[in-house]
């Protein structure tokens, strides 16, 4: 996989992962190309489609597009399944994921990519894998934000000499 990228149907984008070094430039002209093409087709098209030396395979969940571009070996089902799994894990950890979880929660949307594709391929398939690595994170960090809370504390009602 080259990239991923999730917009609005207005064309918002949302989240964005590159598997590719591209200049910040070219990012942007492929992703404002790649939405207006996306947008443009009916619904009742098919969700692959050919562009530059690439395969795009897209899907719309509610009012997010998620768009993959793979390379011409690459298998489109398999993708679709990854983007699929994805939607899957996002909706297991926001309990029926939508735009706003994205939004406002974006860096864990990004946390939870990570954990499931690594340079564009799947490194874990397992659902209850990804969720259980997630949840550790999540504890991980609560303990840390408790400890850098009651640290501060401490320092702000010890008396001075």
């Amino acid at each position: 996989m080259q990239f991923m990228l999730l917009f609005s149907r207005q064309g918002k984008l949302r989240l964005q992962k590159w598997y590719v070094p591209l200049s910040d430039k070219e990012k942007k002209k492929i992703t404002r190309e790649l939405v207006q093409t996306v947008l443009a087709r009916k619904p009742k098209m098919c969700s692959f489609l050919e562009w530059r030396d690439l395969k795009i395979v897209y899907k719309r969940y509610a009012s997010l597009y998620f768009c993959c571009a793979i390379e011409d070996q690459d298998n489109e089902l398999i993708t679709l399944e990854i983007i699929h799994r994805y939607v899957e894990l996002l909706d297991k950890y926001f309990g029926s994921v939508c735009e706003l979880d994205i939004i406002f929660n974006f860096e864990k949307a990004y946390f939870i990519l990570d954990e499931f594709l690594l340079g564009g391929e799947a490194q874990e398939t397992s659902k209850k894998n990804v969720l259980k690595a997630i949840e550790q994170a999540d504890l991980l960090q609560e303990v840390s934000t408790q400890s850098v809370t009651s640290e501060h504390l401490c320092k702000c009602t010890a008396t001075p000499q």
